[in-house]
């Protein structure tokens, strides 16, 4: 899972631009990627190879005359527990042309607290030093007991390279996928994701086969991740009931922003994902975004159509209908696998586990390169791809560079040439041949290797 830096701050220090800055041309997850809450909240960022997620809180300014009494303080005091309960680091931002303020000195006492001996991942970083001089000036900040201080301009890029670098020796040394992957004692490790109250925590009880999760018909009930282990004919099972994820517009508070990261993260964790719609009401915008999500992570997937017993009594809706609606809601996981469902009766559910048993095992589908370079012989023989300022485009080799989800690393002389189209064709040849079915696929275009040429330079 990708380490998390939390960003918090009075309103206006630049917690935002330092947001942008950090995230950069990435794309954040609250704008055209899915998993979103609301605006600017969270982002990822890359750094040396290494991916991370940011997280920019809202700006707070605690009423000072209701420090016991007053709602604010208690956002305040809601807003730092959540930031330093999700953050592997804080970053507090500081503005140097105000100086330290008493909220300041307020929110690094609350920070304190919660973080007890883990203060180390409370970084303070003092904002709009544009120069030398500022610098001299941010020395004020040393009042507040944090060290090291860190001077920037987020404005301009200042000191940016330095904060990376101070905060990723902060940051925990996490396992990368693959040996996350080698390391899961050979359990399944499934993910219930979809909108609130589409009856998460009543599959997962039905498939557990007791009332181990509270069920409400409220929406919001789970807030959290929660494991639940099972074992099914010798193969262990953690199956992870999480929190819906809502439109961003329909997000209102810290605590289901925080809900959202965890079942973000639960999806990244899991080998497969079992993404619940509402059969009655059809697929909702949400439900295209979440399913981008687990192909975006590169999750395994199987569509589960729930209230389907409801549906029935529908003289006009059917299964073949529904499949087509699904074909042009959700075009991006046409490759995975419906079951249809009733998890408040258990119809159909008895189908999901040994379905995700199967599907696990192509998720984890390795192919011999042999076999491989022979399917790429004849799916370039029955469709070339388009030349280049008419000089031909050859694909020369391939292999499978890793599984889960299965990626594979073609070379050509001109990887550039290989547009979009012609890279679905070769993933439409891919399952024709192998199925790989309820798994997405990867495949990386890279440049041919000349004569002489040393690896670093390709």
């Amino acid at each position: 899972m990708a380490p998390v830096i939390t960003i918090v701050g009075r309103p206006n220090v630049g917690k935002s631009t330092l947001f942008n800055r950090l995230v950069g041309s990435r794309r954040a997850l609250v704008d055209d990627r899915p998993g979103v809450t609301r605006d600017r909240i969270f982002g990822t960022a890359t750094w040396l190879d290494r991916e991370y997620t940011i997280i920019d809180t809202g700006g707070f300014e605690p009423d000072l005359g209701q420090l016991e009494e007053g709602d604010m303080f208690r956002s305040v005091r809601r807003q730092a527990e959540l930031a330093v309960e999700a953050a592997d680091v804080v970053l507090f931002v500081v503005d140097r042309q105000s100086g330290i303020t008493p909220a300041d000195k307020l929110t690094v006492e609350i920070l304190r607290k919660n973080l007890g001996n883990r203060e180390n991942r409370l970084l303070l970083v003092v904002n709009k030093c544009d120069g030398p001089s500022h610098d001299e000036e941010a020395v004020e900040f040393y009042e507040l007991g944090l060290d090291p201080l860190i001077c920037i301009s987020a404005e301009h890029g200042r000191g940016i390279y330095e904060l990376w670098e101070t905060t990723l020796e902060q940051v925990p040394e996490a396992a990368s996928q693959d040996q996350a992957d080698e390391d899961d004692n050979g359990e399944i490790r499934i993910a219930v994701i979809g909108r609130p109250n589409i009856g998460k925590s009543t599959l997962v009880n039905r498939l557990i086969g007791e009332e181990r999760h509270v069920v409400h018909d409220a929406p919001g009930t789970t807030m959290d991740a929660v494991d639940s282990v099972i074992e099914v004919d010798g193969q262990v099972l953690r199956i992870v009931d999480t929190a819906g994820i809502r439109r961003k517009a329909r997000i209102g508070d810290q605590l289901e922003t925080w809900a959202t990261l965890q079942a973000i993260k639960a999806i990244e964790r899991c080998h497969v994902t079992l993404l619940m719609v509402d059969a009655i009401q059809g697929v909702s915008t949400q439900d295209a975004r979440l399913a981008a999500l687990v192909v975006d992570r590169g999750r395994a997937c199987i569509v589960l159509m729930n209230r389907w017993d409801q549906v029935r009594l529908d003289p006009e809706r059917n299964v073949h209908v529904v499949d087509d609606e699904l074909d042009v809601s959700l075009p991006h996981l046409k490759w995975a696998p419906r079951i249809y469902i009733s998890a408040l009766t258990g119809k159909g559910c008895h189908r999901i586990l040994p379905e995700v048993t199967r599907i696990f095992a192509e998720f984890d589908k390795r192919i011999p390169t042999a076999r491989l370079n022979d399917w790429l012989l004849a799916a370039v023989e029955a469709n070339s791809p388009p030349q280049k300022h008419n000089h031909p485009v050859r694909l020369n080799y391939i292999t499978q560079a890793r599984v889960r989800p299965p990626s594979f690393v073609i070379w050509s002389n001109s990887p550039d040439a290989v547009k979009p189209p012609y890279k679905r064709y070769l993933e439409n040849q891919l399952r024709e041949t192998w199925t790989f079915e309820g798994t997405p696929i990867r495949i990386n275009i890279r440049q041919k290797r000349k004569p002489g040429q040393a690896a670093s330079e390709v």
